[in-house]
């Protein structure tokens, strides 16, 4: 079981790299971002299999809901960035399927 200061950092680390993705973002650096975003995931599964069930009290616990806000502010403006991003990708996908499916009905010319 971690310490509730282990914990803590857990969590600051998990928002530096959730500010670190958020620039990568705006700089369109999907595959850094998603690189950190691994990273971030180790993280999780840390808390998941170690975190202290008890709710942390006092400025342990302000500090905690701080970082929690802290990283949720920024995966919503990495969404934000990411979606117009996705949707071209996936236009193209699907443009590239069809084109597919149209030399495979028809040939190519």
């Amino acid at each position: 079981m971690m310490t509730n200061q282990e914990v803590l950092s857990v969590y600051a680390d998990m928002a530096s790299l959730t500010e670190q993705m958020l620039a990568h973002a705006m700089r369109a650096e999907w595959d850094e971002m998603v690189e950190l975003e691994q990273r971030c995931a180790v993280h999780v599964r840390t808390l998941q299999g170690q975190e202290d069930p008890r709710p942390m009290q006092g400025a342990e616990r302000e500090r905690k809901v701080e970082l929690i806000r802290q990283m949720l502010t920024a995966d919503r403006q990495i969404r934000d960035l990411a979606m117009p991003w996705m949707a071209q990708l996936s236009a193209l996908i699907n443009s590239t399927g069809t084109e597919r499916r149209l030399v495979n009905a028809y040939g190519s010319v």
